[in-house]
Formats: C-alpha cells, structure tokens, sequence
C-alpha cells in the first residue's frame, strides 16, 4: 500500500468539513424558525360595546324652553350614567318617518334647527326656527335614536 496523496488528503478534508457545516447549518435553521414560531402572539381586540336607545317624541311632549325661543323635549336615558356622561360620547340621531331614515343632530329641518345636550340619565333635544326664534308650533312627531360610544 502506499502513501497518501497529498491530494487525496485535502479532498477528505473538504468532504467532511462540508457534512459538519450542513449540519451546522441545519440546527442553526431550526432554532430560527422555532423561535420564530414560538414568539408569535395572538392577540384579542374586543370592540368597545356601544349601547342604542330608542325613543318616541310626540308632539304633545315639546315644552317651552326656558328662554322662550325654542322648544325642549328631555328624554329619559338611565344607561347614561355619570362616567359615560363624562368620558364616554353621545350620538342622537332622528327620524321623521317613522324609522326608515336618520338624520345626525344637530341638523336644519323644514325650517326647524335642532340640537341636543347630555348629562347623567338624561338627552334633551332643543327645536326652534333657523332665525332663533320659537316656532309657531311643536315639532311634529319624531324617532330618536341614542347611541352611548363607550371609551378609553
């Protein structure tokens, strides 16, 4: 038997320093992934719960404000407490057909403006003519749609 060949030396080198980084290379792909994987979180997002109230207003509910230029009609809302009053938002929208359509107060009306203000268990909603003067007669009967925004 003879030697060696020098080049048959390095040719085994090369071979099996090139399984070692295969494997190198394998295991190090592996804990990548694994930790890829592994720090993946899955979060829940709940949408905060906004609340709808509706109510009917006749026309016999509007009252004389006290400024005597408009009309008010306060509608009773126990949902509306103190912390949503405060830190949550109110929307009042209302329908004048009975509930097919809303319109987002504040907003003009056959010549009628209306709006609305909010404390704890309460929304009143205000009607008088687009000059600021009392109408010559209540509102007509409306649809009044409440909606409490709850908030961070």
């Amino acid at each position: 038997m003879g030697a060696i060949k020098p080049f048959s030396l390095i040719l085994v080198l090369i071979i099996e320093n090139t399984i070692t980084m295969k494997k190198l290379l394998s295991i190090l792909c592996c804990a990548v992934v694994l930790l890829s994987v592994s720090s993946c979180t899955k979060k829940y997002i709940t949408p905060n719960p906004n609340e709808t109230i509706y109510a009917d207003v006749a026309t016999s509910q509007w009252s004389t404000y006290s400024d005597g230029k408009s009309y008010d009609v306060p509608i009773n809302v126990p949902q509306l407490d103190g912390g949503s009053a405060q830190y949550g938002g109110v929307i009042v929208s209302v329908s004048y057909d009975g509930g097919t359509t809303y319109e987002q107060l504040p907003e003009v009306y056959n010549d009628l403006s209306f709006s609305y203000t909010y404390n704890a268990g309460n929304v009143t909603i205000y009607a008088q003519t687009s000059a600021g003067t009392l109408p010559a007669a209540a509102p007509d009967p409306i649809k009044v749609k409440i909606i409490l925004v709850a908030s961070n």
